[in-house]
């Protein structure tokens, strides 16, 4: 019986623990995708306990305690933070086969030094442990960056927003690691909702802009993407929700669609309407970014929201989402028009639904036009529900069976948590299980150098390459 998590966890061949432990374990990281606040990286935010370190906004830990049948009071109401930290700690045994329970024993290791395996019955020697920890200014924010080798950093930006935080670390030469902004415009293509009004004014107060129409739309987000061009910025991300129709875009109908949304703030617009707005704005959104030499970035796949009584109490991104559908003729539609248009610059696509793994492992092939040594269009990892053991491991093999495994960008987080970065560790240790695997089973052959150059590309060296990130 091996060891739980012990020094070859996940890594059951020779060659595994050799491309792990000597090739890819001390990699540096670029997560290149995550939603932790520049704010506490600016402010070098100390965390006072493991509550609100791990459980004060990860909807991962709140799905988890809900499927274990916890009370509200104990995920986001208002009992204590030893309390929520005790609840936590007694659904970890239940938890058998949740990357969560790998996830959170790999942090206590890596952060705390702590071999405890975490229970009711652990709890409160773990929670002493590791309080006293947190007070050591060695556990700092920054320092908890610095510790994980983290040496570049997108956070996830509105179009409006100020980047003050981002300006503010840009000019502090005693924290290595870049933090650099990505740009999510999601808000100025999302007619259909609610707020559209008062967010076209915001967006044109940050850009000098006022917003009447697509013209003056366009303007307002050209300017904004030159101020975060400024500030470092090298890619963008879009949710594509509820994207299930490609209409191909025209003018007047796009202008009468936007008047339409800002005259009843979203609620006048039909849905046909929103999909080709959506399809105006990111085609034209595409060109921009292809000028500038910035990777896109799409989400698709995502049911918001499915619990409208929660959402209604808590609002969005509280653990109320789900998988829905993914339509593939609509995402080609849009990939054409861009590529057809005013350009399609380097483009990850991911969707949250596993079962269109091969569908866009396939459609991908249809894009690499590119001609400079990496594919233009890449699917990313596997995503949210589905950066699991088992679900990295069927989009890895599903990639590598369809299209340049070697090629493939690797890992991010998608995290709010400043101790998620083990997250590259469990995906590093799985790519090499499955590499190692191939290579032992005679499906590719046993060339150290070679196996070498392909895990250390995907860990590190294709996503510096891929987004054009410069040197540390």
């Amino acid at each position: 019986m091996k060891k739980f998590m012990g020094n070859d966890f996940l890594l059951n061949t020779d060659t595994a623990k050799a491309l792990y432990h000597q090739i890819v374990a001390g990699l540096p990281i670029i997560d290149y995708h995550c939603h932790v606040p520049p704010k506490d990286i600016a402010e070098n935010k100390q965390f006072a306990n493991l509550t609100e370190l791990w459980l004060g906004g990860d909807h991962y830990k709140w799905r988890a305690m809900r499927s274990c049948g916890v009370d509200e009071k104990y995920i986001t109401g208002d009992s204590t933070d030893y309390e929520k930290f005790l609840t936590y700690a007694r659904c970890m045994p239940s938890l058998i086969g949740n990357p969560l329970y790998h996830w959170t024993h790999l942090e206590l290791q890596r952060y705390f030094d702590c071999d405890l395996i975490l229970s009711e019955e652990t709890a409160e020697e773990i929670w002493n442990l590791t309080t006293a920890k947190l007070t050591d200014p060695s556990m700092s924010v920054r320092n908890l960056i610095t510790k994980s080798r983290v040496e570049i950093l997108c956070t996830t930006d509105d179009p409006a927003d100020t980047l003050e935080y981002h300006k503010a670390l840009a000019e502090d030469d005693s924290f290595p690691t870049q933090v650099l902004p990505a740009f999510r415009p999601d808000k100025a293509f999302n007619i259909d909702k609610a707020g559209v009004t008062e967010y076209y004014k915001k967006l044109g107060d940050a850009a000098g802009v006022e917003i009447t129409d697509l013209a003056s739309l366009k303007e307002a987000l050209v300017r904004r993407i030159d101020f975060f061009a400024s500030m470092g910025c090298r890619t963008s991300d879009h949710a594509l929700d509820g994207f299930d129709l490609f209409v191909k875009p025209e003018e007047t109908a796009v202008n009468e669609a936007l008047t339409a949304a800002l005259a009843s703030d979203g609620q006048a617009v039909s849905h046909e309407a929103v999909c080709m707005v959506k399809a105006e704005i990111l085609g034209f959104l595409a060109g921009e970014y292809a000028k500038r030499g910035w990777v896109m970035q799409l989400h698709m796949g995502v049911y918001r929201n499915a619990n409208s009584k929660r959402f209604a109490v808590m609002g969005p991104d509280t653990g109320y989402d789900g998988i829905g559908e993914t339509d593939i003729p609509a995402v080609i539609g849009l990939l054409d028009h861009m590529e057809s248009g005013l350009g399609l610059p380097r483009t990850i696509v991911y969707s949250i639904d596993p079962t269109c793994d091969a569908a866009l492992g396939a459609m991908i092939g249809a894009f690499q036009t590119a001609g400079d040594g990496y594919p233009k269009v890449m699917q990313g990892s596997a995503w949210w529900f589905n950066d699991t053991l088992n679900g990295m491991r069927q989009q890895m093999t599903t990639l590598a069976s369809l299209s340049a495994f070697g090629r493939f960008n690797g890992m991010l987080t998608d995290s709010r948590s400043f101790t998620s970065y083990p997250r590259h560790e469990y995906f590093r240790r799985i790519l090499c299980g499955l590499i190692g695997e191939w290579v032992e089973e005679g499906l590719y052959p046993y060339n150290p150098e070679t196996l070498a150059q392909i895990v250390a590309d995907i860990c590190y060296n294709n996503t510096k390459n891929y987004f054009g990130f410069r040197p540390v």
